[in-house]
């Protein structure tokens, strides 16, 4: 168990340190976006082709969600320092085994399950300590501050990674890459601590009188009690359709743009990881002033109504590209609210004891969505002769159904996100 730190409680200036470094930590944890940089250059010299190129993508971010309910466990138990140093190491030595091979089984194994899990404990660990050093009033602001890393990073990582590719070919940069996040992420995991036990009565009064003002858990409920819950499932649907609709959209918003951007269509993915980032940040702190609940159906409508409106934006020709940019950004800030929203409402919910455990649970909702919708649009796409208005109406429609569940609460003896 992490020692408590020596230091005056209560220091706000340590509590932004700890979320810096958070961000810090998800910012090079981002490498999974290069991904679709990459595919390109190793088709060419692998020859690779077909499945062989989205494997070990798909498999990354499979391995990575499921790998947030052991590093959940093991922040809860360990503290973040241990936990976040760990995910640095799998990362850079998944990057660096992938540096050495072109066998397309070790790049599943170094890219698909090495830093899958890194990433995983990385992002498991950044957020939880950052929520503690902060009152209940800022969970949404602090959980889209210290996720909004993540979403931001195509936005260094793609013209890094570029250069490196044009310099030094594939398994040079991810050599690099990997040294590279090796140092940052360890360096950063040593500033993530937790606030000392001296000031835990402190933080709990203070969750207590934020709990009552806003109808929240003041318990610690842990994740065998919350996986019996209804309201758990309800979420962790809603979760699952919301973060499946917006990754099917950045898995394939390049080739959306490139029927009006041409050359251009870059910036539509540039400008979607700002509005990814942006998102975070927004949606968090708007619903700590109204209400998780009403925040987040206020996404999913609108994430709806993008989804009907990219039908024409993306699909008729002549449309000018500025349009393609404004779509993208809001598609993205839609995504990005997701992963600002689920974290609070966790912590709302179940408590702050088990977070990393319960919300690595939640969580997997992510990586099965993820496997899921883009796979769908793939089939749909592939059947309508190139097309994804066939995508865009049956993802407009679950987001509708999301939104819906959204207003349905289940009705329990717990308290209910206001």
């Amino acid at each position: 168990m992490e020692k408590p730190v020596t230091y005056i409680p209560g220091s706000s200036a340590r509590g932004w340190l700890v979320a810096s470094a958070g961000t810090g930590i998800n910012l090079a944890l981002g490498v999974l976006y290069t991904w679709s940089l990459f595919k390109g250059a190793i088709e060419q010299q692998f020859g690779w082709n077909g499945d062989q190129l989205n494997d070990p993508y798909a498999l990354c971010c499979l391995v990575f969600a499921f790998t947030m309910i052991l590093a959940g466990r093991c922040q809860d138990l360990w503290g973040p320092r241990l936990t976040a140093t760990l995910g640095g190491l799998l990362v850079g030595i998944g990057l660096v085994l992938i540096s050495t091979t072109r066998s397309y089984l070790l790049w599943l194994v170094g890219f698909g399950i090495l830093v899958g899990a890194g990433i995983g404990f990385g992002y498991a660990s950044a957020t939880p300590p950052a929520l503690k050093w902060f009152p209940a009033q800022r969970t949404g602001l602090i959980a889209g501050l210290v996720v909004s890393g993540f979403g931001l990073a195509p936005v260094y990582l793609a013209p890094l990674s570029q250069w490196l590719l044009n310099r030094f070919g594939v398994q040079q940069s991810m050599l690099m890459l990997g040294l590279g996040f090796v140092g940052m992420v360890c360096c950063l995991a040593q500033l993530l601590v937790n606030p000392p036990a001296s000031s835990a009565s402190l933080a709990s009064a203070s969750v207590s009188r934020e709990a009552a003002r806003v109808n929240v858990a003041d318990g610690n409920t842990p994740p065998r009690e919350m996986l019996r819950q209804v309201r758990f499932w309800w979420l962790w649907l809603i979760y699952c359709i919301g973060a499946g609709a917006g990754l099917m959209v950045i898995g394939s918003i390049s080739g959306m743009a490139k029927k009006s951007m041409g050359d251009w269509a870059f910036l539509a993915v540039a400008v979607l990881a700002v509005g990814n980032a942006g998102g975070r940040i927004l949606a968090g702190g708007v619903s700590d002033r109204i209400g998780r609940r009403q925040t987040l159906t206020l996404v999913l409508g609108l994430q709806a109504l993008l989804m009907f409106v990219a039908i024409p934006v993306t699909g008729w020709p002549g449309v000018p590209g500025v349009w393609v940019v404004v779509v993208a950004a809001l598609m993205g800030a839609n995504y990005g609210a997701n992963l600002a929203l689920f974290p609070s409402f966790c912590k709302d919910l179940w408590g702050l004891r088990h977070f990393g455990t319960n919300y690595g649970l939640l969580f997997t909702a992510w990586g099965v969505g993820g496997l899921l919708l883009p796979r769908l649009q793939q089939t749909l796409t592939s059947y309508s002769g190139g097309s994804y208005t066939s995508a865009f109406v049956t993802a407009g429609a679950l987001l509708i159904g999301a939104a819906l569940l959204t207003l349905r609460w289940p009705s329990t003896a717990n308290p209910e996100p206001r």
